[in-house]
């Protein structure tokens, strides 16, 4: 495993704050199915990606498949991105926490 597979496996695991329990249960809420870009499909890109962290959580790091890689990467760059938007004031009951709470990151926590 090179240095840039094991940074970023590393960042993964630090920007995903949520278990794979929490994010489960998460998940089946409706505020949960409420948010994201759903482009045409039933399912929102954020709740179809936080199905697959949790594939992710459970695997060994040296279980990593280059797919798998692309994704974990996918995550860093979405929540580093949608957490620079923070909205001002409470954001306990917002849209914003709950997106990012679909790719596996609370930032209440």
């Amino acid at each position: 495993m090179n240095n840039d597979v094991k940074s970023a496996i590393d960042e993964f695991h630090s920007v995903v704050n949520m278990t794979p329990q929490e994010l489960e249960s998460w998940l089946k809420t409706d505020d949960s199915k409420a948010v994201g870009q759903k482009d045409g499909e039933e399912e929102s890109t954020g709740h179809k990606s936080g199905k697959r962290i949790i594939e992710l959580l459970h695997k060994k790091k040296d279980e990593y498949s280059e797919d798998d890689i692309s994704h974990l990467k996918k995550v860093i760059s979405y929540v580093h991105r949608h957490s620079a938007q923070q909205p001002s004031g409470d954001i306990e009951h917002t849209r914003w926490r709950y997106s990012l709470m679909n790719w596996g990151h609370d930032p209440l926590k």
